[in-house]
């Protein structure tokens, strides 16, 4: 008979290098049960700076290294290797994973949330490790990776909490009312300590599904249904109830890379909307590549942007909006030679 594998809790701890997730990591593997088995799937144990000697005194604790890749990337088959084999090798009663600090853990959690893991892993609540100390720096206010990991995280720890300057505080406060609208969690912690009941709650997902750009959409109004898409460009809308308030909008576009904008009619065109809690967006556009992160008090916009796998627009919203407008105003600002 073949064995099944029961859903494995499953915990995701991500942050910036530098932030000081090693010794959360470590601190959690210090309570583990003496009668139960954990692992840690990890890219290169240099990455995180565990000692591998350390590791491997922990008893009941397994170790899978990931090579050449990095876990956070869909298409990377090792990752997805290495964690069927930790599973089936090791049966552990719970897993961490701790994506490189420079990987992009969205599309980690993302994958780790499709049906083909639910049998096998129990999402529990992703974590996010911030150096509180150093949140005043262009670097971490900016950088993309970086603003990925808040986005996808349901509990950040700020860590090096003691020694923050007024200038940290400020921006701390700062990224707590940019996420207001989200239910996320924040902990001042000490040396890494947490306890672990702190972070094993059930992962919950935003179902968004995809469908066809809302223009074509009204050009073939006499379809009933249209099929969701399967490549770019598509836009997704979702709500989520936030505790038992007001449900908050999610719509969001995905457009091919090729696509490029005029910077200043696109920029004006999103200014000018209202009733909005977050836009964020990474566009290709004449003034180069820029990541938008934008709260009604705050309207940042970096135009030194790494180039992004495609074009990627999102509202956050308390009430409906005309989505329809949204996006003709979007497509109206797209370069023509470029369509």
């Amino acid at each position: 008979m073949q064995f099944k594998i029961q859903a494995v809790p499953t915990h995701i701890i991500t942050g910036f290098l530098g932030a000081g997730k090693t010794t959360v990591l470590k601190h959690l593997l210090s309570q583990k049960p003496a009668d139960e088995t954990w692992a840690v799937l990890m890219n290169e144990f240099g990455e995180i700076g565990i000692d591998q000697t350390w590791i491997a005194e922990q008893n009941g604790v397994a170790v899978k290294e990931v090579l050449g890749g990095c876990l956070c990337c869909t298409s990377q088959l090792p990752m997805q290797i290495a964690l069927a084999r930790l599973l089936s090798e090791f049966k552990p009663t719970r897993l961490f994973i701790e994506p490189t600090g420079l990987g992009h853990p969205k599309e980690l959690v993302d994958q780790l949330s499709q049906v083909h893991w639910q049998t096998s892993l129990s999402l529990r609540q992703v974590v996010t490790v911030v150096d509180g100390h150093r949140l005043h720096e262009q670097l971490w206010q900016q950088h993309e990776i970086f603003l990925q990991q808040i986005d996808v995280a349901d509990i950040v720890l700020v860590s090096y909490h003691q020694q923050m300057s007024a200038q940290d505080e400020q921006q701390l406060a700062f990224l707590k009312q940019a996420y207001a609208e989200v239910d996320k969690q924040w902990f001042l912690i000490d040396h890494g300590q947490i306890a672990l009941t702190q972070l094993d709650q059930l992962h919950t997902a935003v179902q968004m599904k995809k469908q066809s750009l809302l223009i074509q959409q009204h050009q073939n109004l006499s379809q009933t249904e249209m099929a969701e898409p399967k490549t770019l460009p598509y836009h997704y809308v979702s709500k989520k109830q936030v505790f038992g308030q007001q449900a908050y909008i999610v719509a969001g576009w995905h457009l091919p890379k090729s696509w490029q904008f005029d910077a200043d009619q696109l920029l004006s065109s999103l200014q000018q909307l209202k009733h909005c809690e977050r836009i964020k967006g990474k566009l290709n556009t004449s003034q180069g590549w820029i990541d938008i992160n934008a709260i009604p008090a705050n309207f940042q916009i970096d135009f030194a942007a790494h180039a992004g796998l495609d074009n990627r627009l999102e509202i956050i919203s308390q009430v409906e909006q005309d989505w329809l407008a949204i996006e003709k105003s979007l497509l109206d600002s797209q370069i023509d030679n470029l369509q």
